[in-house]
């Protein structure tokens, strides 16, 4: 019986990313054999019992690998389960036909909607995440004024988040009117609120945002609360990665 580490394992089994699993360590969400877990901590899956958020995960051998493509309405929250009672986009998932526990890669805020990627496949999910991938992710944006271009090219450059600049944001305009602006912003790396914060840094009040594209992956005819499974097409594009 093979020893591993809890994030590890908590990656392979589709619970989360390992960089999640450490932070739920660390946040006390992990326990092992009725104890707190700590980061690194080694276990093994058929012997010992892991927990997180009080639900007792089991290996399981060669279980199936779900990917789902799901429209994140504004308004519902990227986890599977909300100390608050909020809406979760696994109350929008229909668990029963699914069979499996799936994971969101990566957020969307409570506010933004649009293209969520949900899997069981931790490995894919850590490729997905990776900022060394650095995969593009295309976003529509909405703002509550007409922009001139010295404001928009400013809004594609650097900013701060966390003691790290981003890399720049190419950006390009869908309608200027009725003292609206429509923006299509790509960038590569998806640090937290990325656009938010560009928007914050500019004074520029966001209206609507909507991710429609993560690499060569798109929302095409989804609504708002719709999700399908990935084809077999764009799951080797994952894969691949």
């Amino acid at each position: 019986m093979e020893e591993m580490r809890i994030q590890k394992y908590l990656s392979e089994q589709g619970i989360m990313s390992r960089r999640n699993a450490e932070d739920a360590v660390i946040r006390g969400k992990v326990v092992i054999n009725g104890k707190k877990a700590v980061v690194g901590q080694k276990v093994v899956p058929e012997i010992d019992e892991i927990m997180v958020d009080g639900v007792i995960i089991t290996k399981k051998s060669g279980n199936k690998k779900i990917y789902i493509m799901m429209y994140k309405p504004a308004g519902v929250v990227t986890t599977m389960s909300d100390e608050q009672d909020r809406l979760c986009v696994s109350d929008i998932l229909d668990k029963d036909e699914i069979g499996e526990r799936v994971y969101p890669v990566g957020r969307l805020d409570m506010y933004s909607e649009g293209l969520l990627i949900l899997t069981n496949d931790g490995e894919t999910a850590n490729k997905l995440m990776h900022p060394k991938h650095e995969i593009s992710k295309i976003y529509h944006i909405t703002l509550k004024s007409e922009l001139s271009q010295d404001i928009i090219k400013k809004l594609s450059e650097p900013v701060e988040i966390d003691g790290r600049m981003t890399s720049p944001a190419k950006i390009s305009v869908i309608e200027l009117k009725n003292g609206r602006t429509k923006l299509k912003i790509e960038i590569f790396e998806g640090r937290n609120r990325q656009i938010r914060r560009m928007c914050e840094n500019l004074d520029l009040i966001i209206l609507k945002l909507k991710r429609v594209c993560i690499g060569n992956l798109n929302i095409g005819t989804l609504k708002p609360g719709q999700w399908k499974y990935l084809n077999h097409n764009e799951i080797n594009y994952l894969k691949g990665l």
